[in-house]
């Protein structure tokens, strides 16, 4: 059976930028311009309103956010709806198909986390630091681990879930949890790949943290970044 096109462009005097039938090119036009992938990123973990996904980019303009995010819904990678009363804001979030850049998003940071060129002092966002979690967890050293630990980022809350040696990440009240980080994610990079003692940035006032102490050590000695290219 011979192979042929049956998507049509709104635009059909668009010019394609690879001109390349390969699934990879596609998913470069796709989610290839500056920015897109990391806007993508920032929705995995659930709806954002422009302001939060400026917060989480702060280097990006909200013109080129704009334009990013209706490139992104008009390839049917992200979609906007509005909040029911009393909230009644318009909020993005990622489309069942554009969940399913998870995994792209995960590998290529653990990926890319190889290179010496890596900066951990740059901005960090709460949704990367949260998934990171997910990213650079070692399995063997989950072991019987069941734990709920929050994360407080500001206004913004997250939670998780050890059990049954998987590691769940997820937006949630911290109502139960037993323990809480309340520190900027930058901070928490120390702790947690930095290896820094918890004590060490309880004394600066880098770092709030309540609940277990001991589940919460614990669970901070989970993850590891991957070894760096010679």
């Amino acid at each position: 059976m011979e192979l042929e096109k049956i998507t049509n462009t709104p635009d059909k005097t668009e010019k394609r930028r690879y001109d390349d039938a390969c699934g990879t090119a596609l998913g470069m036009e796709l989610v290839g311009e500056r920015w897109s992938l990391l806007i993508v990123r920032e929705l995995l973990l659930g709806p954002r309103r422009f302001g939060e996904l400026r917060a989480g980019l702060p280097a990006i303009s909200a013109n080129i956010l704009t334009q990013r995010l209706e490139s992104l819904e008009a390839a049917g990678i992200v979609a906007r709806r509005k909040l029911p009363p009393p909230a009644s804001v318009q909020v993005y979030e990622l489309t069942p198909w554009g969940a399913e850049c998870e995994p792209i998003v995960l590998g290529i940071g653990r990926w890319a986390l190889r290179s010496p060129a890596h900066d951990p002092t740059l901005n960090f966002s709460p949704v990367a630091l949260m998934l990171s979690l997910k990213m650079l967890v070692v399995p063997e050293r989950l072991g019987d681990l069941r734990a709920a630990i929050g994360f407080r980022f500001g206004a913004e809350t997250y939670v998780a879930q050890v059990a049954d040696g998987k590691i769940t990440v997820a937006r949630g009240d911290l109502a139960g949890m037993d323990a809480v980080f309340d520190a900027a994610p930058n901070a928490l990079l120390r702790i947690f790949y930095g290896k820094r003692p918890v004590e060490e940035l309880e004394a600066s006032g880098a770092l709030r943290l309540s609940g277990d102490r001991v589940r919460a050590i614990r669970f901070a000695g989970l993850f590891s970044l991957p070894e760096k290219l010679a």
